[in-house]
Parts: structure tokens; C-alpha cells; sequence
């Protein structure tokens, strides 16, 4: 089978593809990536080491991709920042995102592929979750079980109004499910749409605006400040966190019987049990590496921000025995290993 990664030297398509190439090693698997986000090039060596071969191209352009045929095409690339196109302009995320998405449609239509799509939880409108009832405790604020119809306390379900602003990142990731659907129905693409929460393990190089786990042990291990931003600067804002290695898994669930999945969109999240507060990541990161970095509190919050997401899977444990199996406790103590055995390279991103 050869499989086709778009975004596959960042950090979901690297070790996605490395996670592939172990499971089905008579894959020929090709990692296509235009390397714009700092860091990627760091994954270029693991993916030679591995087998895997590398294809220098950027969605935009639909003359940038490889000219033989896909059995499949994985979509992972994306401007995933909630901020991009806030302070700048937004002609980057669009063109990378949306337009981006449908020539990689087009090629799994002119090659019929088999096409799985990595969506986002920001798809939900922010209002919805904003305005839904929570309380605060000690240390996390937690969604109330009555309000809005497909938020409760285990996280944000499928059955929620998509009705409302949802930030351009998160129009441009759910516009592209929308056209998949679209493809689906016009030329009986066979498609899988999975909306990830927060994705976070070892070759994440994470920023302020996105890969929050990441930053926060880099941080840690490295001995840089960093800062609770919004909801009154207290650290109390709450996400859940899936380790890679545990996407990787049921992407090869889904590969592997494709024709079972063909149609499926929902979330694939960590859920309320894998959940932490910025506070609460900060002690378990202290726990972890050792070091206690200084933290400061900005009260105002970022446009796009959120109180709370968790992501509830309900939907996709109706259909699979996939669970999550990584703690939160372990995807910390992954990065912070990976960070003690990069810390060379870490260092002059």
C-alpha cells in the first residue's frame, strides 16, 4: 500500500508515519512537507532512519505534490495555531488549511484513495462552551452537567449546536470537513474524520498559541518562564491531552479496515480522565523534571481562548475497544525524557 502524509515531517505526520511504517512495514510510506514551522527539519533524519521517504512540497500548490498514484492519503497538514490570522493577516491558514484541503482531495479523487482527514475539537463554536455553566475548584474550573444540550462534565459531544463563530482556524478545519462530506457525496470518496483534541508527545515543539503540554515540560526542563494567560491569570483553565502514541494506534485500527470506518466523523480526545488545569500541569511537571520555573499571571484572555475543552468519545467507544492508554502523568515523563536525550538539538529552536 503506498500511503501519501501530507504535514508528515511535523509532528502528528512524523510519528504517525514512523508509527505505520512499524505496524506495516510493506507500506511505502511518503512523508510530503513544505517545512515552514521551525523544527520540522529535526524530523527529517527519523524519517530516512526509518525508511520513509521525504517529499519536499507545500499543499498550496497542487502541482507541489508527488505525481504517482496513493492507496492512501493522510491529511495532516495545517497552521494549527487558535491566534493565526488574529494580529496578521489570515492568508496563510486559509490558503494552508482550506485551500490546502481540497487539492488534497483532488488527488485522493484522481487517485481514489482512501482519504483520512485530522480535524480539530476547535471546530465547536466558542460561544457554545463559553456560556455553558461550570464552577470553579481549588484548582480547575469544571463544566456543570445541565445547560447546553452536548456539553456535560465528561467534555463536548458530537450532538452539540455547530451554529457560531469558532475562530478561523477552526472555520478552516471545519469547512474542510465539510467538503469532505461533499467529495463523499459527489464522487464516493471513502473518507475517516477524526477531530483531535489536544495531541501532545515526545517531537512536539510547542509554542504559547499551540502544543501546550510540550511547552510546558520544555519549559520546566529547560528553566524558561512562562505564563498563566486569561481567566483572571490564575491557571485554572482546563484541556485534555491525547499522547500521539495513542492516536497513532487507532489510525492504524482505522487503516487497517478502512471500509468499517468509511463515513466516520467525531472526536478523538483524552477526555475528562486524562484532563489537567495549567496548575495542575505545573505540579506535575515539577514532579517530573525537578525544577520549579517562575510563572507569572496575565489576566486578560486571548481572543479565541477557552475555559474549558474536553473532548467526549462516547460516540467512538460505541465502536471500537481503542481507549486511551497513555496517562497524563506518562506523556509528561515521555517529553521530558525525549527533551533530556535532544536537549542539544532542543536548544537552538
Amino acid at each position: 500500500m503506498r500511503t501519501l502524509i501530507t504535514g508528515g515531517a511535523g509532528f502528528v505526520g512524523s510519528n504517525l508515519a514512523i508509527a505505520l511504517k512499524h505496524r506495516f512495514p510493506e507500506f511505502e510510506i511518503v512523508c510530503m512537507d513544505n517545512l515552514y514551522r521551525r523544527g520540522s527539519e529535526l524530523n527529517l533524519p527519523r524519517l530516512k532512519k526509518n525508511g520513509i521517504l521525504f517529499h519536499h512540497g507545500d499543499v498550496r500548490e497542487p502541482n507541489a505534490f508527488p505525481s504517482t498514484p496513493f492507496d492512501f492519503l493522510i491529511e495532516c497538514s495545517a497552521e494549527p495555531s487558535v491566534m493565526a490570522g488574529i494580529s496578521n493577516s489570515p492568508d496563510y491558514l486559509i490558503h494552508t488549511n482550506l485551500a490546502g484541503a481540497y487539492y488534497c482531495l483532488e488527488k485522493a479523487r484522481l487517485w481514489n484513495s482512501r482519504f483520512l482527514f485530522l480535524s480539530t475539537s476547535r471546530v465547536y463554536p466558542i460561544h457554545r462552551m463559553e456560556s455553558h455553566p461550570w464552577t470553579e475548584a481549588a484548582t480547575r474550573f469544571t463544566w456543570c452537567d445541565e445547560g447546553t444540550t452536548g456539553i456535560t462534565s465528561a467534555g463536548v459531544a458530537e450532538t452539540v449546536d455547530m451554529s457560531g463563530a469558532r475562530s478561523l482556524y477552526g472555520y478552516t478545519k471545519f469547512a474542510a470537513e465539510q467538503l469532505i462530506e461533499e467529495y463523499r457525496a459527489a464522487f464516493g470518496l471513502r473518507a475517516v474524520v477524526n477531530r483531535c483534541g489536544v495531541l501532545a508527545g515526545p517531537w512536539q515543539f510547542g509554542k504559547v498559541d499551540q502544543g501546550v503540554a510540550s511547552l510546558w515540560v520544555l519549559s520546566h526542563h529547560f528553566g524558561k518562564p512562562l505564563s498563566y494567560i486569561g481567566y483572571g491569570g490564575s491557571g485554572k483553565q482546563v484541556r485534555d491531552f491525547l499522547h500521539i502514541g495513542d492516536l497513532c494506534d487507532l489510525v492504524i485500527e482505522q487503516l487497517a479496515d478502512f471500509d468499517r470506518w468509511d463515513g466516520w466523523i467525531g472526536n478523538v480526545a483524552g477526555g475528562a480522565s486524562n484532563s489537567a488545569s495549567l496548575c495542575e500541569l505545573t505540579n506535575l511537571c515539577q514532579e517530573t523534571t525537578g525544577n520549579t520555573i517562575d510563572i507569572r499571571s496575565v489576566a486578560e484572555n486571548r481572543p479565541g481562548d477557552l475555559r474549558i475543552f474536553i473532548g467526549n468519545c462516547a460516540r467512538l467507544f460505541e465502536r471500537t475497544a481503542w481507549r486511551p492508554k497513555r496517562s497524563l502523568r506518562v506523556l509528561v515523563e515521555d517529553i521530558s525524557q525525549w527533551a533530556r536525550s535532544e536537549a542539544a538539538s532542543l536548544q537552538t529552536i
